[in-house]
C-alpha cells in the first residue's frame, strides 16, 4: 500500500513560482506512473501533469504547458511539480497520484493511490 503526502502549497501572487513535493512511503514508486491533479472549489478533479516510471515521458494539461514541469526521484520516492508564472486560475487543491499503468492517463480513475492534497492559492 503506497501512502502519498503532498507538501509545498501556499498563498502566492500571480507570476510567482511554487514547487510542490509528493513523498511516498509504504511501497516503492519506482515502477509506478505518477501524476498531479487539481481540484478547484466546486469543480471536478482535473489532470495537471504526469510522468512515467523512468521519467522519459511526461504529459501536461494544455492550461499548464510551458509553465509547469514534473520530475521524480525514484531513489528517494519523491515526485515534484514545479509551477512557474502562476495565475489565479491555478488556485486549487493539488493532489499527487500513483498508478500501475505504464502510460500517463488523464483520467483520475486510472490511478490507484492518492494523497490528501495541498492547497495552492494564487492572488491577482
Amino acid at each position: 500500500q503506497v501512502h502519498l503526502v503532498e507538501s509545498g502549497g501556499a498563498l502566492v501572487q500571480a507570476g510567482d513560482s511554487l514547487r510542490l513535493s509528493c513523498a511516498a512511503s509504504g511501497g516503492d514508486i519506482k515502477y509506478l506512473t505518477m501524476a498531479w491533479f487539481r481540484q478547484a472549489a466546486g469543480k471536478g478533479r482535473d489532470f495537471v501533469a504526469g510522468i512515467i516510471w523512468n521519467g522519459l515521458s511526461t504529459k501536461f494539461a494544455d492550461s499548464v504547458k510551458d509553465r509547469f514541469t514534473i520530475s521524480r526521484d525514484n531513489a528517494d520516492n519523491m515526485v515534484f511539480l514545479q509551477m512557474n508564472s502562476l495565475k489565479p486560475d491555478d488556485t486549487a487543491i493539488y493532489y499527487c497520484a500513483a498508478g500501475r499503468r505504464m502510460i500517463v492517463d488523464i483520467a483520475p480513475g486510472e490511478y490507484d493511490y492518492w494523497g490528501q492534497g495541498t492547497q495552492v492559492t494564487v492572488s491577482s
